[in-house]
């Protein structure tokens, strides 16, 4: 059983930096790929980037791409994501999300296929 806790979430202005953190008790999540996800009032959740075992092989959505970083550190369980030059249509709870994988599976971009997942924390842009 892997436990996440993302923190790092608030209220920015557009153009603002935030940085989130994905952090586990557990060493297991260095065995799992790794994803953050978000989802905005009325909207489905959706996949903001994901980052595999190894580190090695990382995606992106479309929407962030150039704007926000994922990465990780296995000495302390934690995996982070940048956000950096933010918009009011980033606003929505971030939520981060693990799945065990092989060391060289890439991650998968699909909510669906992520079995664990933390609270999630608040990320508002104001304009």
């Amino acid at each position: 059983q892997v436990h996440l806790v993302e923190s790092g979430g608030g209220l920015v202005q557009t153009g603002g930096s935030l940085r989130l953190t994905c952090t586990s008790s557990r060493r297991a999540l260095n065995e799992h790929a790794v994803g953050w996800f978000r989802q905005a009032p009325g909207k489905e959740r959706e996949f903001v980037a994901t980052i595999s075992r190894n580190a090695r092989t990382t995606n992106y959505a479309d929407s962030v791409k150039g704007r926000f970083t994922i990465s990780r550190d296995k000495d302390t369980n934690t995996v982070y994501l940048q956000l950096n030059t933010l918009r009011p249509e980033d606003t929505a709870i971030y939520y981060c999300a693990s799945v065990r994988t092989i060391l060289t599976a890439p991650p998968p971009t699909s909510v669906r296929a992520y079995d664990y997942w933390g609270q999630g924390t608040q990320v508002t842009v104001s304009s």
